[in-house]
């Protein structure tokens, strides 16, 4: 429930409360420290001169010690102090803990380079592990993965308005040419110099084929499968691969590269089929594991977003779990169409609602 500011709030007394009812259930909310309770009252201790929230861990206090009140403003009147452990004239923990969060990726988000885990955990006031559990904890990836993406990110960015290569680098905070370059090609798929050039001097093998999803590209460079597209236009789909790399050298396919269109078209066609592609796939650390679990799916099951957040051990990243995959560009190999809601209900997908749903009632009479 949501805090209010003792400013936002008229100054009640014990008889706002309620009926004796409605008191007996704020006995039982402090009596089982329900967070849920949190924010809708606070409760006074005559014998030790305190103002809790209904969740704090504090030893219990006896029944007939206990005031109840809709403000800490109202205690605070009567003489009470704010508890030092649950501290209700503050924002909940919970919040307080979200917020620090966003104000270190603030911060690394402006720093020119990364502040050390330390720095970062000292300006939250928190001890270093706390911290990094924490940080992984609301934004699925650490600190520095966290700061490798946008690093990634913003050399994209530079290199795409046409700097070089060299002073995308150091805009994007890299202070040593060796460290970027061993990088590159996992932030890239290519060369820094070629991603500037839109693709130039990378080859990318690329066919279209009808199957009863309709139109099908799949595209692939020499590392593997970079793209599998489904739609109804193959001219759009074909024109979107251009999009993505206007300078790179797409090759129509061969009789080698159709036997790998061949074998994609057998995925849709059997799901179970013990098929193992080589992809070329590139993101974020957090992305990557997502990728990577979505694959380990059986055909046939379905989990859900929060599932496969708990799966990664990332229970409270749901919303970056479901952003992962909205990115996946590899419709079929990498199955991001066997994730629904936790009520079952079919969300958004890449390439249309109504083709994840023909996938999974395919693979459920498989």
């Amino acid at each position: 429930m949501m805090f209010m500011s003792n400013a936002a709030i008229s100054t009640p007394t014990i008889a706002d409360v309620g009926s004796d009812s409605a008191e007996e259930q704020r006995w039982q909310a402090v009596v089982q420290r329900d967070k849920r309770a949190d924010g809708s009252f606070f409760y006074a201790v005559r014998s030790t001169g305190v103002v809790c929230r209904p969740s704090c861990p504090s030893r219990q206090p006896r029944r007939d010690n206990v005031r109840f009140y809709t403000s800490v403003a109202a205690a605070q009147q009567d003489g009470y102090r704010p508890c030092k452990r649950c501290k209700p004239d503050q924002s909940a923990l919970a919040e307080r803990q979200a917020q620090a969060v966003a104000s270190a990726c603030r911060v690394i988000e402006q720093a020119e380079h990364l502040p050390s885990l330390d720095q970062l955990a000292q300006q939250a006031g928190l001890s270093r592990f706390h911290f990094h559990r924490l940080f992984k904890q609301h934004t699925g990836v650490t600190p520095k993965a966290y700061a490798d993406a946008l690093r990634s990110q913003r050399v994209r960015q530079q290199l795409a308005d046409g700097a070089s290569v060299t002073a995308a680098m150091y805009d994007a905070g890299f202070n040593s040419s060796g460290r970027f370059y061993a990088n590159s090609t996992a932030m890239l798929g290519m060369t820094p110099s070629a991603y500037r050039a839109g693709g130039r001097g990378v080859a990318i093998r690329f066919a279209v084929a009808q199957c009863w999803l309709g139109a099908l590209l799949v595209a692939a460079t020499g590392q593997g499968v970079c793209a599998v597209s489904l739609g109804d236009d193959p001219g759009l789909l074909v024109r979107a691969l251009q999009d993505r790399f206007p300078q790179a050298e797409l090759i129509g396919a061969d009789a080698q590269f159709e036997q790998l269109v061949a074998s994609v078209l057998a995925v849709i066609d059997a799901p179970d089929s013990a098929v193992n592609l080589p992809l070329d796939v590139h993101g974020t650390a957090f992305q990557q594991r997502v990728w990577q679990a979505l694959r380990d799916i059986p055909a046939g099951q379905r989990w859900s977003y929060a599932e496969l957040a708990r799966r990664i051990g990332q229970p409270s990243a749901v919303r970056a779990v479901a952003n992962a995959c909205g990115a996946n560009a590899i419709a079929v190999l990498i199955p991001c169409h066997r994730v629904v809601r936790t009520d079952g209900a079919l969300s958004g997908y890449r390439w249309g609602v109504a083709r994840k749903q023909a996938l999974l009632d395919r693979e459920g009479e498989a």
